[in-house]
């Protein structure tokens, strides 16, 4: 797939089955992660809730949803302040066994920087057995992804059985039940209006699940973002079907 002059993509798939990975475009490459940090900030809470062998509160369960499910800013901020900043995030990531992931400084949670091999990392602990994290933090954590809004159901869900052939339009994406779970994230940059637009979750499909996390920064517009997304998304998907 031809990708548009002066953005960069990077794209990371695997089958938690096999633990088969592939990597396309810039895959190592470092991203700002927008809203996608969302799903580490919560990972985070939950281990600090594991470690004091207690289950959320009902204000944390809210924020929670509400940062997953419709990507409030707000929640984000809170439960940011809740597990420590860029420390607490860092800290739990590292027991995650990220290791080019570093949380955004001076409060900004959004330019936490990531690589898409990273978030497949994240995306195991999450969607496959861990060491880390528990059963009932892997089933909340999923659960939320899985009920995003439909506006919100848009990148890696254009792969998934409930999608349209030929591409994925705006909140039409897979549905809940089809096993398509995902948290995605945007910004435009204040200097060049160009936007960042991400994707990352699991899909269901024909061979079984995969994992996907799509970053891509440079594109002209949310939409041209989106649209790159799941192009990627296909692609990448295709090509880790062929011989290896």
């Amino acid at each position: 797939m031809a990708v548009p002059e002066g953005v960069r993509l990077s794209v990371g798939v695997l089958d938690p089955g096999s633990g088969r990975s592939a990597v396309y475009g810039d895959g190592d490459g470092v991203h700002d992660t927008a809203s996608v940090v969302k799903v580490g900030i919560l990972a985070a809470l939950l281990l600090r809730a594991q470690d004091a062998g207690r289950t959320l509160t009902a204000a944390e369960q809210e924020r929670a949803a509400s940062m997953i499910r419709r990507s409030d800013n707000d929640s984000a901020t809170a439960l940011w302040h809740a597990i420590g900043g860029a420390a607490g995030l860092d800290a739990a990531h590292h027991r995650l066994g990220l290791t080019a992931t570093v949380g955004g400084a001076n409060g900004y949670w959004g330019l936490t920087r990531t690589t898409a091999l990273d978030q497949l990392t994240l995306l195991q602990h999450v969607f496959g057995p861990s060491p880390v994290l528990n059963a009932a933090s892997r089933a909340y954590l999923a659960q939320l992804m899985g009920s995003v809004v439909p506006e919100q159901r848009w990148g890696i869900s254009a792969v998934g059985p409930g999608a349209p052939k030929n591409g994925c339009a705006l909140g039409n994406g897979c549905a809940p039940k089809d096993g398509c779970a995902l948290k995605n994230g945007w910004f435009p940059r204040d200097a060049t209006g160009r936007w960042v637009v991400h994707s990352v979750g699991r899909v269901s499909g024909p061979d079984g699940d995969r994992l996907l996390a799509v970053l891509t920064e440079g594109t002209a517009s949310h939409a041209e973002g989106i649209a790159l997304v799941e192009s990627a998304a296909r692609a990448a998907v295709r090509a880790f079907a062929g011989p290896v």
